[in-house]
Order: C-alpha cells, then structure tokens, then sequence
C-alpha cells in the first residue's frame, strides 16, 4: 500500500459526492468511480473528480490500485458488493443498511470479522462534538441515572405526492423505508451515546400516500412514511422516537433528549452547535467551543468557535477516523459491520412489531 490511501467509490449520487470529498479530506486519493453503466461511471468520475472510471463495480473492486471501497448505490446492491471488496481483500466503507436482511448482514459483520479487516458503516452523527460532549458527560455519571429516552427525525423531502425515490421501491430500498433509512441513525445515536441497549420494542408504521406518481404514472407505496417506536433498554430506561419522511418544513430535524436524575442532553442535528443541559433551577446553553468542551469531545471540533460545523464536517472525521484505523491507529467510537448488522435487528424488530401489533424482543 502507498503513503496515500487510495479509494474507489461505487455509486456517483449525492452519497458519492459526500464520500469523495471526505476522502480528499482524509488525504486519499479517489482513483476509480463505477456506476450502473459505463457511460454513468465516465460521467460521475468527471463529478467526483476522480482519476479514472471504472466499466462495472466488479472492475474496480478487483483493481490493485484501490486500497478502500466505498459503497454507496441503492440499498439491495450492499451485500454483494460489499462481500465482493471483503473477498477481494479490500477494506470497505457501506452506506447503511449494511443489508436489507438480518441474514445477509450477519454474513457480511461475520466475513469483516474473519478477514480482519477495517469494515465500518457511516453512522456519521457520532461525529458531531456536541455529541461526542454529550456522551462524555453520561459515561462521567453527571445525568444520574438515565430513565428517559426520547427524540424524533423528521424530514420532508417524500412529503408530496409527485415526490419520487428508489428508496420507495421495497426491492432497492428495502422493506423498511422511513425506520430503515433514517430511524438506524437515531437508535444508534441514542445507544451510542448513553450506553444504552434496546431490548423490548413496540413499533407502529403508516404510509401516509399509498400512491405517488412517478417517471410511468401513479404507483403503490408499500413502504412506510412514519414510524413510531416505544422501547425499553437493558439498563431499566424507556423511550420513544417519532420518525417521519414526510412532515413538512422538516429538513433534517434529528432531536433527542436523554433524561437523568441529575440532568438531561438535548440536542438538535439542524442546531448542531449547541447542547442543552437540563437542570432543575437552571438550564445551560453549551457551545462548540473547544476551550469549553471535555477531551473526549475537543478533538472533533475542525472550525472555531462561532463558525458553522456541520454534517459535511461529522463526514470528514467518520472517514478520517476509518482511514486511521486502516492505518493501524484505533480511533474511539467508529462503527463497525457489527452496528450495521445491529440496525438490521432493530429493523426488523420493528416490522414484526408493526405486522403483529405486539411488543418484540430484540435479540442482541
């Protein structure tokens, strides 16, 4: 391997935007884009501002000139592509879900493990510092004892009838969409940052467009625009988040608020230079501020203070974070394929909650 990494990216949307340029940030270089066709591959490597395109993923995959694969093409398209890098002796970076099955990113947690070799998911909200604060201060026991756990995402961008994705599609996106695609970034979150584990939940889902018009016409939405989750955890707390692709003037609202006997944390992703914490006689605005903020958090700040630090930047750490560790340097808090196979439980926990209208044991 050269002094510099050298990543190959699968899939040249929005994701293989975001993925590229964390990897320039991280000092790699981007070699190789593939696409879903050649022409699509040529046209997204000039985007990506790659060196070369790649014919077919299979073609990069193999390539001795790529150190790391990022994957980031519609969600059925992860498992094998994914196995493909690990096989071929490649690290990899997945776009969630690792697998649209519990089955399948078993698989893939399992292959990572066997062939020792870096394998992580972008759960990319750890890397706010606010966060990374937050979590400092409740494994420092300063809430008390946590009992509370709630929060919500909301978006709008499925909010109108003529909106169109392939995360709609159940074959491509998966059978859970709005849980599935933005409710494994608030679980985690929430477990990332308090310690605590899911083990009973009670999940109930709705479409609210049943139909949308898209590219041929009006087409049935077997996916779910809401979700709403009521869990317990393994250290005696309860919960709830609300989640929603379709709340209008919703951008990217994640919200949580974590409640202790001494404190609580809120925090809100489209405010993300401020966290909350609760008191009885009185609450105290944080700001990302280095000079203000504990070590466990500091490292994560990149601009000063009163300068916008948002999600490009959180990407930019997560992928500096999984290049170090290629590098053989440990960084805390980086997720694995084990938390990806961990969001493949919970979704699947929820489905079968919502299917039976019943509480679910989560298994791990």
């Amino acid at each position: 391997m050269t002094d510099r990494l050298r990543a190959g990216i699968i899939g040249a949307g929005f994701m293989g935007r975001v993925h590229a340029h964390a990897a320039r940030v991280a000092g790699a270089d981007v070699v190789a884009v593939a696409s879903s066709s050649p022409e699509a591959a040529t046209t997204g490597a000039a985007a990506l501002g790659a060196e070369r395109a790649a014919s077919t993923p299979q073609e990069l995959i193999d390539s001795t000139d790529i150190d790391v694969v990022h994957v980031c093409t519609p969600n059925n398209a992860h498992r094998d592509l994914a196995a493909a890098a690990l096989a071929s002796g490649k690290h990899v970076i997945c776009e969630k879900p690792l697998a649209t099955t519990v089955a399948d990113a078993e698989l893939l947690a399992e292959q990572a493990r066997s062939a020792g070799l870096v394998a992580s998911v972008p759960f990319v909200y750890r890397y706010y510092p606010l966060v990374r604060e937050a979590r400092a201060r409740i494994a420092a026991d300063e809430a008390g004892r946590l009992h509370l756990l709630h929060g919500s995402y909301m978006q709008d961008w499925l909010a109108g009838s003529e909106d169109t994705n392939w995360r709609l599609d159940p074959v491509a996106g998966g059978s859970s969409r709005a849980f599935g695609d933005i409710g494994v970034h608030w679980c985690d979150l929430m477990e990332f940052v308090t310690g605590h584990r899911i083990t009973r939940l009670f999940a109930h889902t709705r479409t609210v467009l049943p139909a949308r018009r898209g590219p041929v016409g009006w087409q049935q939405v077997e996916t779910e625009d809401v979700a709403m989750v009521l869990f317990e955890t393994d250290r005696d707390a309860v919960g709830s988040v609300v989640l929603s692709q379709a709340t209008l003037g919703a951008k990217n609202q994640l919200r949580f608020s974590f409640d202790g006997t001494e404190a609580s944390y809120a925090f809100d992703q489209e405010s993300p230079d401020v966290l909350i914490v609760g008191g009885r006689a009185a609450s105290t605005i944080v700001p990302r501020d280095p000079v203000l903020l504990s070590s466990a958090a500091r490292p994560y700040v990149t601009v000063p203070a009163g300068h916008p630090q948002g999600y490009q930047d959180s990407f930019n750490l997560y992928v500096g974070d999984v290049y170090a560790l290629i590098g053989g340097e440990a960084r805390d808090g980086l997720a694995s394929f084990a938390d990806g196979l961990r969001a493949a439980v919970l979704t699947a926990g929820v489905l079968e909650s919502a299917r039976t209208r019943a509480w679910v044991e989560v298994a791990r």
